[in-house]
């Protein structure tokens, strides 16, 4: 297994790639790699299959990305190709991962004359149909539910992939989808005929079973996540009582260092509740769940990327996966049940060499969580209590609801303190 003792950092001009993507790399401006990618590449361009250990942030997409496009255009195909069969599969488990991924490899393709389709639910079906059959195509990026029915319609067929990477295997197997993606994976030629590479920010003994069984002897690459996190995010956590949270989420969202933040917390509605309350508070705002269409999701995130809105309200959906650059602040409303959705969490911000604030809410509520956090982290958390100024009231609501219950009832009334015991994130 190859781990991080390297430091001396490595140019992309070590790797022997077509000029093309070459080009493609240097108009983005990726000079040198990390270590994810100097680590995999060296095994993946040369054809092996491998199983990287990586969260979100760490560069993997990159990485299997330039493999794909690497191997696509060193062996084109001369004969007459036919529609909607793909060279290149990659599985991922949600809607903003698979978009964030294809949005990277049209940037990765830029020059090189290459078809990439998105296959998501959520989103128009037909649409997408129509993409695949516009012409050839390279490279299809999905999500294992719609892909599954891409495939089962015939509308799909995988008969011809040469590289096929499924990333954040274990978010797939915690979400449910494994069933789909093996599926899915026997549509594919068999594992000596193709190049997989599996990614996991975990490697349970499901994972390494999962990766033995589609995989061909991959080569592990190991990249510890938590110290990458810790070393670049300043991570304070505040113990407050639950009818101060309000006020004091309220008061460090209107701090001039505070220039774009995401707030997580574990409950659909929750979020909602809070974005409600911010936004008639007068901060422009957003909030990204699993309750809201793909394509409002769309363009909450287009607008908290370009500084529309300050403020994005999430549960852990959003939590993996979204290349977001210059967040500076992300705070933990409420703490995750799970250990790992804190790292996933806090690494959205703190991203490429910036230093990045994470601030979480411990409460009578769930500051029994913090110890399975700590030793995630492999360190203590510096747990303070808030200055006075920071739990002043906020100022009375400004606007009109913008945030709608489900049933269509509006979110109604001043932010109360207090509420129920979080139920698992959703």
């Amino acid at each position: 297994m190859d781990s991080t003792t390297e430091t001396t950092p490595v140019s992309f001009d070590n790797f022997d790639l077509v000029e093309p993507l070459r080009a493609a790399i240097r108009k983005i401006g990726f000079e040198y790699c990390t270590p994810i990618q100097a680590q995999s590449l060296v095994h993946t361009l040369a054809g092996h299959d491998v199983t990287g250990k990586a969260q979100t942030g760490t560069g993997k997409t990159a990485a299997f990305l330039i493999t794909i496009i690497n191997d696509l255009l060193s062996n084109p195909i001369e004969e007459e190709r036919y529609i909607a069969e793909p060279r290149a599969l990659i599985v991922a488990p949600t809607r903003e991962l698979a978009i964030q991924i294809a949005s990277d490899a049209d940037l990765l393709t830029h020059g090189c004359g290459m078809h990439v389709v998105t296959l998501v639910g959520g989103e128009d079906y037909q649409k997408q149909n129509r993409a695949l059959d516009a012409k050839p195509v390279d490279i299809v990026v999905a999500t294992p539910g719609r892909l599954l029915d891409f495939v089962q319609n015939s509308n799909l067929h995988l008969g011809a992939v040469e590289v096929l990477v499924l990333d954040e295997a274990d978010r797939m197997l915690d979400m449910g989808f494994i069933p789909q993606v093996r599926a899915v994976v026997s549509r594919t030629p068999k594992k000596e005929c193709r190049q997989t590479l599996l990614f996991s920010a975990t490697f349970t003994p499901a994972i390494v079973e999962l990766a033995q069984r589609w995989a061909v002897d991959p080569i592990m690459v190991e990249i510890e996540p938590e110290q990458v996190a810790a070393e670049a995010v300043d991570q304070i956590v505040y113990l407050v009582t639950t009818a101060d949270k309000y006020n004091l989420l309220f008061n460090l969202i209107a701090e001039p260092k505070a220039e774009r933040v995401m707030v997580f917390s574990n409950r659909r509605d929750q979020v909602r509740k809070l974005a409600d309350n911010l936004y008639r508070n007068g901060v422009d705002c957003g909030m990204l769940s699993g309750e809201i269409a793909q394509n409002q999701r769309v363009r909450t995130l287009d607008a908290f990327k370009t500084g529309k809105i300050k403020v994005l309200v999430a549960t852990d959906v959003a939590g993996r996966g979204l290349h977001i650059d210059d967040v500076t602040h992300v705070i933990n409303y409420t703490l995750p049940e799970e250990a790992e959705d804190y790292v996933h969490r806090i690494g959205r911000t703190g991203r490429a060499g910036a230093i990045g604030t994470s601030i979480s809410f411990a409460c009578e509520e769930d500051s029994f969580l913090l110890p399975d956090i700590e030793e995630k982290l492999g360190a203590k958390l510096n747990c303070i209590h808030p200055d006075e100024a920071l739990l002043e009231r906020a100022p009375p609501f400004e606007r009109d609801s913008k945030f709608k219950a489900k049933d269509g009832n509006r979110t109604a009334g001043k932010p109360r303190p207090g509420g129920r015991r979080p139920s698992r994130p959703r």
